[in-house]
């Protein structure tokens, strides 16, 4: 009965090991994660996750976890930005908004998938642009939903969050433990001498 955590982010991964889980190992799958035609962020972010834990292959007995973070700004699905200029794009779009962050997890053990889905609102401050031109020359925006990331130099610019601070990182811990709990999967158990 192996873990299989079917992400590359780092994030998840030292988010899982705050549950005292170590993967078996680290399998991203392969999807297709564009959206589909007037699809809204939420039952995207969880078709895309489902879609995501049914790819990773795995043994009958393992227990699968997947996940994926969707920032929207209304009905507007801001993914991770392809360059710097759409990043700008993006960041100028959230400046001195609010907007939901969306993770979604699912956990697959057999035939049977466990799922759940956390919105959490976040205000960013409105951005200068010494301060957008700044973070752009990070590259923290690389590979992030929405071209930002609370733990990393991004956090300067959210003053406020209402909901899970794990979940905009990318993994709700506290939802995370209920579905592996729901998936007969144990966590944060002690370790035996």
């Amino acid at each position: 009965m192996a873990f299989i955590l079917g992400s590359g982010s780092p994030r998840r991964l030292d988010l899982l090991a705050q549950l005292g889980i170590v993967p078996a190992d680290v399998r991203p799958p392969d999807i297709d994660e564009t959206p589909l035609r007037n699809e809204l962020p939420r039952p995207y972010c969880m078709r895309v996750t489902r879609a995501k834990v049914e790819a990773v292959p795995a043994q009958v007995d393992d227990t699968v976890l997947c996940a994926d973070t969707t920032v929207a700004l209304g009905r507007r699905i801001l993914g991770k930005p392809r360059d710097a200029g759409q990043a700008a794009e993006y960041l100028l779009a959230l400046s001195g908004r609010r907007h939901q962050v969306i993770t979604a997890v699912a956990i697959r053990r057999g035939t049977h998938v466990w799922t759940k889905d956390v919105v959490s609102q976040v205000k960013m401050k409105r951005l200068s642009d010494e301060e957008l031109n700044s973070y752009l020359a990070t590259n923290d925006w690389q590979g992030k939903a929405g071209a930002y990331a609370i733990q990393g130099p991004a956090g300067a610019f959210i003053p406020w969050i209402s909901g899970s601070f794990t979940g905009i990182v990318g993994l709700p811990l506290a939802e995370t433990a209920n579905l592996l709990k729901a998936a007969g999967y144990p966590i944060m158990k002690e370790e035996t001498v």
